[in-house]
């Protein structure tokens, strides 16, 4: 994913998603879940209700793109009830992407010898 950081907006999907939907599956969350346009160009970020799956759709021009992350260990949140759908920027996405909560200082995992 390459993309101008400044111009990207992030929207998250605020409720667990079934890591079996795909680019149809998700585009309809999109466009009925959150009430966007999935060919707008935004990037939907979507977790699985354990929070170890992680899928972004987006549009680019030709096309849909789903990119998809699992971690063999940790979580990419910490508690659900805390999440809510949002708009968000390309740097808060790094950080989720990366495990990084802020507020909270404990690590996603911890690294095992």
């Amino acid at each position: 994913m390459f993309f101008p950081e400044g111009q990207i907006q992030v929207q998250l999907y605020g409720e667990p998603v079934d890591m079996r939907k795909s680019f149809d599956g998700l585009s309809a969350l999109a466009m009925h879940g959150m009430g966007q346009n999935p060919l707008s160009g935004q990037l939907f970020v979507f977790i699985n209700r354990r929070a170890t799956q992680i899928k972004v759709l987006y549009f680019d021009r030709s096309g849909f793109c789903v990119w998809a992350k699992r971690l063999e260990a940790g979580r990419f949140l910490s508690d659900w009830r805390a999440v809510r759908s949002r708009e968000m920027d390309w740097t808060a996405l790094k950080l989720l992407l990366e495990g990084i909560e802020p507020g909270r200082q404990r690590k996603r995992y911890r690294r095992t010898k």
